[in-house]
């Protein structure tokens, strides 16, 4: 039998363009391991940060060295792929941040009409926008910390609105509270303010990277995660904890070797690790993810509270990531993992042309 041939997209054109490649890396040495070797050969396709497509030499080569590709002197027509596109069986997108897991390059992939690793336009869309997701969340039951949605509009247009929304959010949310833009992955953005003049700034800062923006009430919680794998009927991974000692779990301390600490399978009760596994499921469903997804929680140990924080239908796929390693603690070893995924795009693929 010849084998599938297995489009792996990596890069983007987003903040998280370096972290794309490292989890693209991962997944060619899952892929040419030597249970998956001989039903997978690997064509690599690397968006630049100008969103052209390389593939061949180029796109090879950024795999190879990890190193990310300067962009053209001249970009040339964007829509103008490269003619390997037209030979793979499946996509194996791995973009993190947007224009990668909120539900563009879903739609593009899904008009190419080949399968692809991972949910489709509405899952990766929702589950993207923090505004979206967290209204779908409050519609299926699932508790979540106080929270309030604006715009820019709101922050810039009229001088008036202004000062009135800041009371607003320091009457319903009060200090500290996190302000985050709403369509950014990775810690992007997003301040931990303790007062009017620190809210303002965050807001105006905000109001930078996105159009839409909420403001969460800060909560003394352990931060612990889920990792979820399936499409109609997912499974629910062990449970996993971060610590650090830094403010909040911010961009430097998540890429930064030694910031923070994983422990997995983290230490909880039977019954409190069913709560967070029931609740990871729904929030899959709710979505509509398909394939693989991380949900993070909130645990209040003093009064018992687990609040759902946000799905992550894309998350990171380094071999240290929470997601894998959640997998390989639960009995999954990382090239198990890929190959699973891959079969679950081919099954619902398959379903969707039924």
């Amino acid at each position: 039998m010849s084998k599938l041939r297995v489009g792996l997209l990596f890069g983007g054109r987003s903040g998280e363009h370096e972290v794309s490649i490292i989890s693209a890396r991962a997944i060619a040495n899952a892929l040419n391991a030597e249970e998956n070797s001989h039903k997978y050969e690997i064509v690599p396709f690397y968006i630049q940060k100008d969103g052209f497509w390389q593939a061949g030499e180029v796109a090879q080569q950024v795999l190879s060295s990890g190193v990310a590709r300067e962009n053209l002197a001249v970009t040339p027509n964007l829509w103008e792929f490269p003619p390997q596109t037209a030979e793979i069986d499946l996509w194996f997108p791995i973009l993190h941040g947007p224009n990668g897991e909120d539900g563009t390059i879903q739609g593009l992939l899904t008009l190419m009409q080949v399968p692809y690793v991972g949910s489709g336009v509405l899952g990766s869309a929702t589950g993207m926008d923090k505004i979206g997701m967290k209204t779908a969340f409050a519609q299926a039951g699932l508790p979540q910390v106080k929270y309030k949605a604006i715009t820019r509009a709101q922050v810039w247009s009229n001088p008036c609105i202004f000062p009135k929304l800041c009371d607003e959010i320091e009457l319903t949310l009060g200090y500290p509270c996190f302000v985050k833009p709403a369509n950014l992955g990775s810690s992007v953005g997003i301040a931990k303010v303790r007062s009017r003049q620190e809210l303002e700034l965050a807001l105006d800062n905000a109001a930078t990277y996105d159009r839409r923006i909420i403001v969460e009430a800060g909560v003394v919680a352990r931060e612990v995660e889920c990792a979820v794998l399936g499409n109609d009927n997912p499974k629910a991974s062990v449970i996993g904890e971060i610590t650090f000692d830094s403010d909040f779990y911010d961009y430097e301390t998540k890429y930064t070797q030694g910031k923070a600490d994983l422990f997995i399978p983290a230490h909880l009760t039977d019954s409190v690790v069913q709560q967070i596994q029931e609740m990871a499921l729904k929030a899959f469903l709710t979505v509509d993810a398909a394939g693989l997804a991380r949900v993070d929680f909130f645990y209040i140990e003093a009064t018992g509270e687990i609040l759902i924080n946000e799905i992550n239908t894309l998350p990171g796929f380094t071999a240290t990531s929470m997601y894998p390693q959640l997998w390989a603690n639960t009995g999954i070893s990382f090239p198990k993992l890929v190959d699973e995924l891959i079969q679950l795009a081919i099954e619902r693929h398959l379903k969707s042309a039924e």
